[in-house]
Parts: C-alpha cells; structure tokens; sequence
C-alpha cells in the first residue's frame, strides 16, 4: 500500500526552527519583516524614516517626522505581551505542527510559562487561525453535516440536549473527489435561518451542496446554492461512500479533542477550538508553510483582550 505523501510529509523540524528562530533577535528580525517587508512605516504618519530607542529591555522606533514611537508588538496579537518574542513564536510553531492541537497545560510545558499565561496564548492564537481561516468559503462540490461537541454526561438525550453544542462540519471537494477545505462552525441550532446565515458566510454561490437530508440543510437554497441530499436512516457511515469524507474529518475531531484537550467548555470556546483544527486541515498539504502563514497571521492580526476572550462565547465567529 503506498504511504499518503501529505501524511508523511517532514514540515518543519525542531532543530530547523530553533536554527532559524531560536534566539530574541531572529524572531523581532522575523517579525519585523513580516509587519514591513518593504521597510519600516510610522502607524501614524507614513514616513519611513526613523531611529532605534532603547526603553529597558523593549526596542521602539520613533519616527523622524511625528516622533510618534511604535514597538514591533503594538497593533498586533502581541500588543503589550511581557512575554519574550521567542515563547510566542515557539508556541506558533508547536500549535501550527500539532495536529491534534495543543492543550494549554502541554503548552505550558514545552514554552515554560504559567498555566494562565499558556491559556490566554493558546486561545488568542486559535482565534487568530479561525478568524483568518473563516474568511475564505467553500465552493463547488460541499458535503455537511449535522455534529455536536460534548453530550457525555447525563442528561437529555437527542439533539435537545443541553450537554451537547450543535456545530455545521463541510467539507469542499476538488473534481477527483478529494477534499481539499474544510469548515466546521457552532451554530445556535439546526434551523432553517440559522443555515441560511451559516451558508451565507461560509460558502460561494453556485456550490452544490450534498447533505443527509436534514431539512434545516434546504437553507442553503437561500444563500444561492444547490442542494440535494441522501437520506441516510439507520446506515453506518461506512455505508454511505458519497459522505465519506466529512464523517472522515469528523472522526478526525472527534480524536484530536479526546487525545489532546480531553475537554473544555464547548459552549463558550467551541469557535475557536474547531476554527483551529479547520485552519491546520485546510494548510496541511505544505506543513513548512503553514510554520511560516500561521506566524504571517498573528503578526498581522489585531489585539485581543483577555476579558473578551473570557467573556463572549463566540468571539472570533
């Protein structure tokens, strides 16, 4: 049997990454390109010219013209972070290459911070992945799926479970029939209007959607794409080929929340963790890439609190 070539793929290797971003000074270099590749710009007025100033451990660059001062950090993901350059790019680095994912107390291990500072680090970087993930649809041949995060414990059974948070997993197709993007977003239940709103966000007009035959599914009609479905009733997923890709994906969740997270809040912080599992699966054909896109990402993202984090549910939806 031939190995799957995007399986065993090398990526990045730790010694290739301590080589390239092992130090303090590779990384603000790293970072510095990343936010300027054309050479410095003040955030306030433009002006290119500019001069180092040295503020205790922290390098600013004060421009010429306006004299306004701008750290490598601020405006980014990092923005008044105290934590070295080199833990956050190690914790891109380890998150990016994971596939199950990085639970925030392993996280804490492999970077040596506390437990809450690996948390916050962790949460801002899947939120960063599931944002700049989420922007790009799917389109042409999409299967969906009706799924639920939790629902071990005891409770009501059934969809209207109050353990269970109800999620949409699709999965594009190219033309041989490969998948090749995937998309796996919380709703707030199996609606028709809450489909509609999902396929207006997530997927291109014109897509020919296949589902199961749930009828809150038809909703992608309102969004400007085809629908047709197979009605599966009692079937094992083995037995039904034409879905064998997202029960493929779903099972490949279903692994990495059990192996790496074991659990979490699902209704608070589900966006994030399946944005993020999304983000690794849509950049798995170049894992050395996908090093180098997540740390293009979070140097370009904006900043995020930790009360906002904590406190809305689907913050980065």
């Amino acid at each position: 049997m031939p190995i799957n070539r995007i399986q065993f793929q090398p990526g990045m290797s730790i010694h290739e990454f301590m080589d390239r971003f092992g130090s303090e000074a590779q990384c603000a270099d790293a970072l510095r390109q990343l936010r300027w590749p054309s050479g410095f710009r003040c955030p306030r007025c433009g002006a290119g010219q500019h001069y180092p100033v040295h503020q205790g451990q922290h390098l600013l660059m004060q421009c010429r013209g306006c004299r306004h001062q701008a750290s490598l950090t601020a405006g980014t993901l990092m923005d008044s972070t105290k934590l070295p350059l080199c833990k956050w790019f190690l914790a891109m680095y380890l998150i990016s290459q994971a596939k199950t994912g990085l639970s925030a107390l392993a996280l804490m291990r492999q970077i040596g911070v506390s437990y809450r500072t690996a948390w916050l680090v962790n949460q801002k970087i899947m939120l960063t992945m599931t944002r700049c993930d989420g922007a790009q649809p799917l389109h042409d041949d999409v299967q969906v799926d009706d799924a639920y995060l939790g629902g071990e414990r005891p409770g009501v059974g059934g969809r209207g479970s109050p353990n269970k948070v109800p999620f949409v997993a699709a999965v594009s197709l190219n033309e041989e029939g490969h998948a090749m993007r995937v998309k796996m977003t919380p709703l707030p239940g199996f609606t028709l209007n809450a489909v509609a709103d999902w396929a207006r966000a997530h997927l291109r007009p014109g897509s020919n959607v296949l589902s199961d035959g749930l009828n809150c599914f038809a909703g992608v009609i309102d969004a400007g794409c085809a629908h047709s479905f197979i009605v599966v009733g009692k079937r094992k997923p083995r037995g039904l080929p034409a879905f064998l890709w997202v029960n493929t994906v779903l099972g490949n969740l279903k692994t990495a929340i059990s192996g790496a997270h074991k659990a979490f809040k699902f209704r608070k912080y589900a966006t994030q963790y399946l944005g993020a599992f999304s983000y690794r699966f849509n950049h798995r054909f170049n894992l050395h890439r996908l090093v180098f896109q997540l740390f293009n990402d979070v140097a370009h993202a904006r900043p995020m609190r930790q009360r906002v984090i904590r406190g809305q549910a689907e913050v980065g939806a």
